[in-house]
Formats: structure tokens, C-alpha cells, sequence
């Protein structure tokens, strides 16, 4: 279960660091302006929601709402929009991760070529140079001991 994890992690890290920079991007350019916005309207104690739609509408215009939070004490506003936000955007972002991750452990390993093997293992039962052609570099030798039998399976190129 554990590689499901770490391959997961590693075939993702692109995904990642574009999800990390998306939730700064929309924390500042989306958040900020909704938080000033429910700052504004409950000024008078409850929500007023003409002031929040006509805040909202011209703070996203204007870009310039990220210091007007901080600046006109609607801070607290703020870091709860943020949370429930992150909350919503970090649920997403694990179902993404969570339909990413790979079905059993030899996803994408290529079938039928040395690669199960790690500097020169692979020698100990086939040659390198002589025998019956199993690849580029591979050759099962015909003076091996026990079954030589080879089942090729594929498509014969002959031009």
C-alpha cells in the first residue's frame, strides 16, 4: 500500500507544486475580495447581501482588495473565507490525487524487456553475447542447463 503512495507522490510532484501556486494565486486574487466583501456587509451587524454583491463585484475588479483587508481590520473575515476555502480545495485536490494513483504495483513498467533486472543481474541467466536472440543485449544461452524452450511473442519486421 505504501508504494501506491510514494509512486502517487512522485508521478505528481508537477501537480503539486501547480496546485500550491493555484491556491496562492486564488487566495489572493478570489478570497481576499469575498473577505473584504463579508467584512463590509456585516459592518451594521448583520449581513447585508446588496452590499456584499456590489463590494464583491467591484473588489475583484480592482485587484487591490489584499491590502485593503489587512488595512481596514476585516482580517478575521478574511482567514475564515481562507479556511473554508482550503478545506474545499484541499477535499478536491485529494480526490484528484486519490484517482491518480496507480491500480497495482507494475503500473507502467514495460512488459517483456530487462528491466527487472539492475546492473548486469540478468547475466547470471542470459548472455551477452551468444545464444538464441532475445533482445538488443540479451541472449539466452543454448548451453544452459534445464529449459531453453522461448515462446516469441510479437511482430516480425523484415524490410
Amino acid at each position: 500500500m505504501n508504494y501506491k503512495v510514494s509512486k502517487t507522490l512522485k508521478d505528481n510532484k508537477k501537480s503539486i507544486i501547480i496546485m500550491a501556486v493555484l491556491w496562492v494565486v486564488l487566495s489572493i486574487v478570489l478570497i481576499a475580495p469575498i473577505g473584504y466583501s463579508i467584512g463590509v456587509a456585516c459592518q451594521s451587524g448583520t449581513f447585508d447581501l446588496e452590499i456584499f454583491l456590489e463590494t464583491v463585484f467591484t473588489e475583484l475588479a480592482s485587484f487591490t482588495s489584499i491590502t485593503r483587508v489587512i488595512g481596514a481590520g476585516y482580517i478575521g473575515y478574511f482567514g475564515k473565507t481562507l479556511l473554508y476555502f482550503t478545506i474545499i480545495y484541499l477535499i478536491f485536490a485529494f480526490i484528484g490525487l486519490f484517482k491518480s494513483k496507480p491500480k497495482h504495483e507494475y503500473t507502467d513498467i514495460e512488459h517483456g524487456s530487462s528491466d527487472w533486472s539492475e546492473g548486469g543481474e540478468q547475466y547470471r541467466i542470459l548472455s551477452k553475447n551468444k545464444g538464441i536472440i532475445l533482445s538488443k543485449h540479451n541472449f539466452l544461452p543454448t548451453d544452459k542447463r534445464g529449459n531453453v524452450n522461448v515462446l516469441v511473442v510479437g511482430r516480425i519486421w523484415f524490410w
